[in-house]
């Protein structure tokens, strides 16, 4: 009744997934695996034991009743056709709390075809509530395993591979400001945006006039966008890189953007709070859907009253690489050049993580870093929430960080100078200062 575009579809119970866990016997074995304290610190060992609870759950059948069901709602929404294609999602009981975001920790499978696949993919989300970066996650901010529960969401697909995706927030993401939607948003599947992989474009849209109807970007960034996520003609979906045109364009109009700025109004409105909004924009109809929100974790969280302040104190050290700061902060540490996660036992604490791009994965050496810079993704990928939700300084879409950069190399991550983050040559020294507003002395004016 909000007046929200979203797919048609169907979602299992949180009931549903606590039955199966308990009935195959999982549970048991997930709580005594998980109790063992060492694998939080120990990335390999966290490896091993994330790998075991996932085999547990794939080996354990879904119980008849279930299964009955769920291929009912399939039957029901697909018609009963193989080439209905569905996006399968995950949504965790604890997950979307306004203090942790749950970003990517769960998995989503995009162009879904056929019963026994849309079962198979259901069976793959309920295993990954125990990913590596998913149980990390929960024990660093302090929730129970046992306590966590997961309902898989099968969606039917937007067609936004031959159309345009992104996400959109209901403030600014830096600042915290809430009278703005910040919007992203490149070519295909929305995939690219949320992980990372491409540079997209951006937009602000000021929330006051946009009520009173009227012009309301006050701001436009265009995007590198290289690559686009389409579909695979048997299922799934693959990588392309994006042509001249596309990387020279933009990827929706000015009155997309209004619309889809108008749709998170009223989003924040029904929820009380501003969001986080995954949406897409359907290449065959033209139509824009919602297809996620969550509440937004980290602006919307800050300690009211207390302004912290980072400042250089020594300029100089040449500018070795720039990108899309993320966050105020400052942070300064040798290089540690990551080509892919099979590398995670090499980064030391204080490291400053250089990586092509990083996913929801990385989480579990993301934490250790004093700052992190990648060659791809914008303002609203993961890898940018999960450094604002921690508190590190993030520098993203730099291009090539990872060839302007050697590993072992002593560098300054500065996000406290606007917009655009600096990665300077050697450790400069910097300073941290926090001024608690309650405490200011009286003024003789009025402020």
């Amino acid at each position: 009744g909000v007046g929200v575009p979203v797919p048609g579809g169907f979602s299992t119970t949180a009931f549903a997934y606590k039955e199966f866990l308990d009935k195959g016997g999982i549970n048991n074995f997930i709580n005594t695996t998980l109790a063992d304290e060492s694998i939080y610190t120990d990335v390999d060992k966290l490896m091993k034991v994330g790998k075991a609870v996932r085999d547990k759950i794939m080996d354990t059948p879904f119980q008849p009743e279930f299964e009955t069901e769920l291929e009912a709602q399939w039957k029901r929404v697909s018609g009963g056709s193989d080439t209905f294609t569905f996006a399968v999602r995950s949504s965790a009981t604890a997950e979307d709390l306004p203090d942790a975001s749950f970003a990517g920790q769960q998995e989503t499978y995009l162009n879904v075809m056929g019963y026994e696949d849309m079962k198979y993919k259901v069976h793959l989300v309920f295993a990954s509530l125990f990913t590596d970066r998913a149980i990390s996650y929960r024990h660093d901010r302090g929730f129970e395993h046992q306590k966590v529960q997961l309902c898989a969401t099968c969606q039917k697909m937007v067609r936004s591979e031959t159309g345009s995706a992104g996400v959109m927030f209901t403030l600014d993401t830096e600042s915290g400001f809430t009278n703005v939607v910040f919007i992203t948003s490149a070519f295909g599947l929305g995939e690219t945006v949320v992980g990372g992989t491409v540079n997209p474009d951006e937009w602000y849209v000021f929330k006051p006039t946009l009520a009173e109807g009227k012009e309301s970007i006050i701001a436009r960034t265009m995007g590198s966008k290289m690559v686009k996520m389409v579909y695979k003609k048997a299922g799934g979906t693959e990588l392309v890189d994006t042509s001249a045109k596309e990387q020279n364009s933009w990827s929706i109009s000015d009155k997309e953007v209004t619309d889809l700025a108008v749709i998170a109004v009223k989003i924040e409105k029904h929820y009380g709070r501003p969001m986080d909004i995954e949406w897409a924009r359907d290449g065959d109809d033209g139509k824009l859907y919602i297809v996620q929100a969550r509440p937004e974790t980290v602006a919307s969280q800050k300690k009211v009253g207390v302004l912290e302040d980072y400042k250089m104190l020594q300029k100089g050290g040449s500018v070795l690489a720039t990108g899309r700061a993320v966050g105020k902060r400052i942070g300064a540490g040798k290089v540690n050049i990551l080509k892919s996660i099979d590398e995670m036992s090499k980064f030391e604490k204080g490291d400053v993580l250089v990586a092509d791009m990083t996913d929801p994965d990385w989480e579990p050496i993301m934490k250790k870093a004093s700052a992190i810079i990648t060659n791809r993704g914008g303002r609203t990928c993961h890898a940018a929430i999960i450094a604002r939700e921690l508190g590190i300084p993030a520098i993203v879409g730099c291009g090539d960080a990872t060839e302007k950069l050697a590993v072992g190399q002593q560098v300054t991550v500065s996000c406290n100078e606007g917009d655009t983050g600096f990665i300077y040559d050697g450790i400069l020294k910097f300073e941290r200062t926090e001024q608690d507003l309650g405490e200011l002395p009286k003024v003789g004016m009025k402020i």
